[in-house]
C-alpha cells in the first residue's frame, strides 16, 4: 500500500485531470443545424400560406371554446387518465436513470465485516472490518457524456408528458363535440319521426275519404319505421360516445354523461403564429429533439469507452484473530492506489458499438425531420381546413331553408292531390340530409378547431399539474 504523502499527490494528479477534462464534452447540435441537414429541402414560409394570423398562438387552449363543462372534463381526464399514468411513470423512470448515471461521477465507498471466533465462523479466528472505495477519472467524458444523455432522456420524457397531455386533452373535446353531433342527429331523427307520422296520418285520412290509397299509405308507414330504426342507431351511437368520453376520464363506461343539445360558440379564428416557431413549440418535436441530442451524448460515450480508464483507490481495514499473531501489521490501516484498464484487442467490438450508436443518431435526426414535417402539414391542413368550413356553413344553411320550403310545398300538393306521396318522401328525406349535413359542418368546425390547436402547440397555462412528475431528477445519495 502507497503511505499517505504519496496517496495525496496520487490523489491530486487525479483531480488536476478530471478538472481539465470538465470542460471536454461536445455539443449536441442546434435545431437550425439539424434542419439544415435533416430537412434541406425545406424552406420554411415567413407566414402560413392557409393564414396570415401570425399573432402568439393561444394558451389555455381548451378555455378559448367556451365550455365550461368541457374545460371541467379536461382537467378530470389529465388527472385520472390512464395513458397520462403510463406517460408519467416514464418520467419517473428516467428521472431515476438521471440519478443513476450521476451517481458514477461520484467515489464508491462499500464496508465489508467480518468476525470469527474459535467457536463460531470458520473457526479462522480472523475478524475485522474493510472500507473500500474506488473513483473512476472521468478522463474522456464516458461517464458524463452518460449522465447527459440521461438528462436528455428525462427531457424527451417531459416533453412525451406534455404531448400526451395535449392529446389527451383533444381526445375529451373531440369526444364531447361527437357526443353533442350524436345528441343532435338523434333529436332531429325524433323531429323527423314526428314529421313522418304527420304524413301517415295524412296518408290514411286520404285513404279513408277515397282520393288515397293502400300504397301510399304503405309507402308513409315504411318511412316511418326507416325513421325510428334509425333514431334507435343514434340512441346507440350516442351511449358509445358518452362511454369512449368516460374511458378517457378513468370512469367506468356506464354512458351516465349526458352531452347538451347544442354547441358553444365558436371564437373567431386563433392566432397561428409563424412556421419557424412551430419546431421549437410543439412538445412532439421537442422530445424528438432531445432524443437527439441523447443520441448525441450516447455516441460520445461509446467513443470513449475506447480510451483507457484510471481510477483511484482507497481502502481502511483494521483485522484482528484470536488464534494467532498478525506480524507486521498496524491497525487501523489506510492505503491507497489507481487502476489502469486499457483495451488491447477486442476485434472491433468497441467501434462497432460506437457506429451503432452513430447509426442511432442519424435515426433520431431522421424521426424529428419526420416529426417536424407531419407537423407543418398538420397546421396547413387545419387551417384549409377551418376556412373550407366556414365558407360551407352559410351554403348548406341556405340549402336547409330550401327543402325546408319545398318540403311545405310539396305537403299542399299532396293534401289537394297535385302530387303523390312518393314525392313528399322524397323532399322529406331531401330535408332531413340537408340539415343532417349542417350539424356535420357545425361538428366539424369544433373538431377542426381542435385539431388546429393541438397542431399548432397551443399549451395549458391553467391546467392542472401531474402531482407525481418530478420537476427535477434528484441529486445522488449516500446508499
Amino acid at each position: 500500500m502507497r503511505s499517505l504523502p504519496a496517496a495525496g499527490k496520487l490523489l491530486s494528479a487525479g483531480m488536476a485531470a478530471l478538472i481539465l477534462s470538465a470542460c471536454g464534452l461536445k455539443t449536441a447540435p442546434d435545431r437550425e443545424a439539424l434542419q439544415q441537414e435533416n430537412l434541406p429541402n425545406l424552406k420554411l414560409p415567413a407566414t402560413w400560406v392557409e393564414s396570415s394570423a401570425t399573432g402568439p398562438v393561444q394558451d389555455n387552449w381548451i378555455a378559448t371554446l367556451g365550455d365550461p363543462q368541457l374545460s371541467a372534463l379536461v382537467t378530470e381526464a389529465i388527472t385520472y387518465n390512464a395513458d397520462l399514468r403510463i406517460a408519467v411513470t416514464r418520467v419517473e423512470q428516467a428521472a431515476a436513470s438521471v440519478k443513476a448515471a450521476g451517481a458514477q461521477l461520484y467515489p464508491s465507498v462499500n464496508l465489508l465485516g467480518r468476525t470469527g471466533g474459535k467457536v463460531g465462523g470458520d473457526g479462522s479466528g480472523i475478524g475485522g472490518v474493510i472500507v473500500p472505495a474506488s473513483w473512476e477519472i472521468d478522463l474522456w467524458g464516458r461517464v458524463r457524456y452518460g449522465r447527459r444523455a440521461a438528462e436528455d432522456q428525462y427531457a424527451s420524457a417531459e416533453a412525451d408528458v406534455a404531448a400526451a397531455v395535449q392529446s389527451v386533452a383533444a381526445l375529451v373535446a373531440k369526444s364531447w363535440f361527437l357526443a353533442i353531433q350524436a345528441r343532435q342527429q338523434r333529436d332531429l331523427a325524433a323531429e323527423m319521426v314526428s314529421s313522418s307520422r304527420e304524413l301517415l296520418n295524412i296518408a290514411q285520412q286520404r285513404q279513408s275519404i277515397g282520393p288515397g290509397s293502400a300504397i301510399e299509405v304503405a309507402q308513409a308507414s315504411a318511412s316511418l319505421q326507416e325513421l325510428l330504426d334509425t333514431v334507435r342507431q343514434l340512441d346507440l351511437a350516442l351511449a358509445q360516445a358518452s362511454r369512449s368520453l368516460e374511458l378517457l376520464l378513468g370512469r367506468y363506461p356506464a354512458a351516465e354523461i349526458k352531452a347538451p343539445s347544442v354547441f358553444a360558440a365558436l371564437p373567431p379564428a386563433p392566432a397561428s403564429g409563424v412556421p419557424s416557431e412551430l419546431l421549437e413549440r410543439r412538445p412532439d418535436i421537442v422530445a424528438a429533439q432531445r432524443r437527439v441530442d441523447a443520441a448525441f451524448s450516447l455516441v460520445g460515450q461509446a467513443e470513449a469507452a475506447r480510451l483507457p480508464r484510471l481510477s483511484l483507490t482507497a481502502g481502511l481495514s483494521s483485522i484482528t484473530s484470536e488464534t494467532f499473531v498478525l506480524q507486521n501489521r498496524d491497525n487501523p490501516q489506510l492505503g491507497v492506489g489507481a487502476t489502469l484498464f486499457a483495451t488491447i484487442f477486442d476485434a472491433g467490438g468497441l467501434q462497432a458499438q460506437a457506429d451503432a450508436r452513430k447509426a442511432e443518431q442519424r435515426q433520431a435526426a431522421a424521426v424529428w425531420a419526420q416529426t417536424g414535417l407531419k407537423a407543418f402539414g398538420e397546421v396547413e391542413n387545419a387551417l384549409a381546413t377551418e376556412v373550407t368550413l366556414r365558407d360551407r356553413e352559410p351554403l348548406v344553411t341556405a340549402a336547409v331553408q330550401q327543402n325546408d320550403n319545398a318540403l311545405g310545398l310539396e305537403k299542399t300538393r299532396y293534401r289537394v292531390g297535385s302530387t303523390d306521396m312518393r314525392s313528399v318522401l322524397q323532399q322529406q328525406m331531401a330535408l332531413y340530409s340537408s340539415r343532417s349535413g349542417l350539424l356535420r359542418v357545425q361538428a366539424d368546425q369544433h373538431l377542426n378547431r381542435v385539431s388546429l390547436y393541438v397542431a399548432l402547440g397551443g399549451g395549458f397555462g391553467a391546467a392542472p399539474a401531474l402531482a407525481s412528475v418530478p420537476v427535477t431528477p434528484a441529486e445522488p445519495s449516500a446508499q
